[in-house]
């Protein structure tokens, strides 16, 4: 999740909406979404998203006040679940303000989301993990800090973890395996290689791809996509940022599922409705909610 304040993210909105894409035969769910910083209310993108074959979406906390509103939309909404985390990024923001009382400050607002994990529509906790492009060297300590107590909340909760990682694989599987990995882990908006989803599949990690899988520049995206097993694969939005080709630019939102489940499809040389069906009951399966 990019910061929700920058100019790019502006820019963005001020496009036009992309079309509706031609709906899947086969309903999935958006596993990753921040309905929050969207444009229109939650039951356009619902109404929206169900049109086109997505009858379900994971909306994501990104710091505690996302992750209050993630919680009560969730309840608010059949078809919508919740996770709740501190984003990587917003760790050191928190440890560096003053006014929130250094790494006190920020334990106290970890354990407000821990509160928030064990309430049953929240279904994961996330997204966490380790983003080393935004953040420079000081916050590492903050973020791995972070990273180690929302591993532990997922595990006590049994809640799936949902991982962001950026620049930062190497690190990410070492905290995991030190810590002792819950018994579900996705990784959110996938941006490693063949060779990084091959260690994944060893752990039974799921992978959920995004629209960067359909980036010219991101056939390591394609390799792994290929090569990953059909039971760990999701496929997310991460609206309103990361908008499929040829919409690349323009503001994302859960119903352009179809196009990026199409690229997936199309990297795999598989069966779109056969692909589908797998994702749908793998992002179930993951977050532990009936189809």
């Amino acid at each position: 999740m990019p910061d929700r304040d920058s100019k790019k993210t502006t820019s963005r909105a001020a496009q036009p909406a992309p079309p509706a894409p031609e709906p899947l035969r086969v309903a999935v769910a958006d596993s990753h979404t921040h309905l929050d910083m969207q444009s229109g209310s939650v039951a356009d993108a619902v109404a929206q998203a169900a049109a086109v074959g997505v009858d379900t979406l994971i909306q994501v906390g990104c710091d505690l006040a996302g992750s209050r509103w993630a919680a009560e939309t969730a309840a608010a909404w059949d078809r919508i679940w919740a996770t709740v985390a501190l984003h990587p990024n917003e760790a050191p923001r928190v440890a560096g303000r003053a006014a929130a009382g250094g790494r006190a400050g920020l334990d106290a607002e970890i354990d407000a989301i821990d509160a928030l994990a064990a309430l049953p529509h929240v279904l994961g906790v996330g997204e966490t993990g380790l983003d080393y492009f935004r953040t420079g060297p000081d916050g590492v300590e903050d973020q791995q800090h972070s990273f180690r107590r929302h591993i532990d909340i997922a595990k006590r909760h049994g809640k799936a973890l949902v991982i962001h990682d950026r620049d930062a694989h190497a690190d990410v599987l070492r905290i995991l395996a030190e810590e002792g990995a819950p018994s579900t882990v996705v990784f959110h908006c996938y941006s490693g290689d063949a060779e990084m989803a091959g260690v994944c599949a060893e752990h039974g990690y799921y992978l959920s791809f995004a629209g960067t899988v359909s980036y010219k520049s991101a056939q390591n995206l394609r390799d792994a996509v290929a090569v990953a097993p059909r039971d760990l694969l999701l496929v997310e939005t991460d609206a309103p940022f990361l908008t499929p080709v040829p919409y690349r630019g323009r503001p994302n939102a859960p119903y352009l599922i179809p196009v990026t489940l199409r690229a997936m499809a199309a990297a795999r040389g598989e069966d779109e409705d056969q692909l589908a069906a797998a994702v749908a009951a793998n992002t179930a399966r993951a977050f532990g909610y009936d189809t």
